[in-house]
């Protein structure tokens, strides 16, 4: 089960970059773009678009797997039976990696850096189309970052003596032993860093996912042994390659050699013991919705309350108003005092007249506090079609749904004592439908 290729296109739908393809006709990737362009230009809103599109135009079945990052499309072509979940799959690690390398993705960042991420594409992809080196930690030996081709193109001249060049320091990648990790790796402050970070998505029930990212500055081949003081809460894990799976398995501990730099070691679903009901992992915060459907249009008052005695950050509530709709008026009041018909440093609300959406943003919901949004929005139709659920989307810093907690983290193999920290965060997707 391979992958034909990765098409990169601009917001226009224009190719910026793709495979090779070879071993493929020249029309089948252009076949592909036309595909994916002709049915984003017939879909009625901006993300209705099915993410895989068969393409019909070709004697063999084929399809096109696709995500939108910073405006661009990241584009996979599969043919024959491919599971779409592995294009899907290689596109988010592709994507990471872009991230790793260059922050922010967006059409410029790409242009100006073509070479290398033609070579990340070369890398990261086998001629066959099976993902191969999609390791962060290995691909910064083989393919240098922006960063540091500057430096050496500003230090020393090509024909300087006794220094490598780009292509001879890419076999440093495979002087280690361990693939996910460098060879003499040395630090003058040695530390580990996790961030346990959750997130719910709920519809009717409620699930919790998790992953604990990492960010290891460590000299030498530290051999660490992570243990929680509850890791039964933890299901359906998902593990770095560092990972030592017996371990896990037998004492329930997370014994692993980390990569250097950032990287995520485990991900895992939360699910309350047997015991206990789903109500143990309650939504933080309750929404009322009153709805008052009309002709031309309709109004509103929605009135979102925390349950937590925490802080939720960067809340935001996203409502479709159908794709007829035309314009909306709303104000905002919390905990009985108006707060303006615009916003202010608590709350504000924006209509999309390109995506007939109404966005409501909270930065900062203290507990226990209730805000409210009333308004009213028209329709081009006399009888107007909005969405009946509302997105929502919130922060909690320091915050755990699943209550895991670290007992301890051992470190073998080294003699230096090294800075340890743990962090929780906590996130939330809901689909509240009225």
């Amino acid at each position: 089960m391979a992958i034909d290729g990765l098409i990169i296109l601009d917001p226009a739908g224009r190719p910026i970059i793709q495979s090779s393809y070879t071993t493929y006709p020249a029309a089948y990737p252009l076949l592909h773009i036309e595909a994916l362009n002709n049915a984003l230009a017939k879909a009625p809103r901006e993300g209705s678009v099915d993410p895989v599109i068969y393409v019909g135009e070709l004697s063999c079945s084929s399809a096109c797997c696709h995500v939108e990052v910073g405006g661009m499309r990241f584009v996979a072509t599969i043919s024959g039976d491919v599971d779409p979940l592995i294009a899907f799959a290689f596109l988010d690690a592709f994507i990471e990696i872009l991230h790793d390398y260059f922050g922010i993705v967006s059409v410029a960042t790409l242009k100006d850096n073509f070479d290398i991420v033609y070579q990340l594409l070369e890398e990261t992809l086998d001629s066959s189309g099976h993902p191969l080196t999609t390791s962060p930690n290995a691909l910064s030996d083989i393919v240098l970052s922006p960063s540091l081709i500057s430096k050496l193109l500003a230090s020393v001249s090509p024909a300087t003596p006794g220094v490598p060049s780009a292509r001879q320091g890419g076999y440093g990648a495979f002087t280690s032993p361990i693939p996910w990790r460098k060879a003499g790796v040395r630090h003058n402050h040695n530390e580990i860093l996790f961030d346990v970070v959750e997130e719910m998505r709920g519809i009717v029930g409620n699930n919790v996912f998790g992953k604990i990212e990492s960010n290891a500055k460590l000299s030498g081949t530290p051999d660490l042994t992570l243990t929680f003081t509850n890791p039964n809460v933890m299901t359906e894990c998902a593990f770095h390659p560092c990972v030592r799976l017996q371990k896990w398995t037998r004492d329930n501990a997370l014994s692993f050699v980390p990569p250097e730099g950032r990287f995520v070691l485990a991900e895992y679903q939360y699910r309350p013991p047997q015991s206990a009901l789903i109500s143990n992992v309650p939504i933080p915060l309750s929404l009322k919705a009153n709805m008052d459907m009309g002709e031309f249009g309709g109004t509103f008052a929605l009135t979102l309350t925390s349950r937590l005695i925490k802080v939720m950050e960067n809340l935001e509530l996203i409502f479709y108003l159908g794709e007829d709709a035309t314009s909306a008026q709303c104000t905002l009041s919390s905990a009985g005092s108006s707060v303006g018909s615009v916003g202010s440093a608590d709350g504000s609300w924006a209509f999309n007249s390109r995506t007939k959406t109404l966005r409501w943003e909270i930065l900062n919901m203290r507990s226990s506090g209730s805000w409210i949004l009333r308004g009213s929005w028209t329709s081009k139709i006399k009888a107007p079609r909005p969405a009946h659920a509302f997105q929502i989307r919130f922060e909690i810093p320091s915050y755990s749904f699943s209550s895991l907690k670290v007992d301890q983290l051992r470190l073998s193999s080294e003699t230096y004592k090294m800075y340890k920290g743990v962090r929780m965060r906590s996130k939330g997707s809901i689909e509240w439908r009225w």
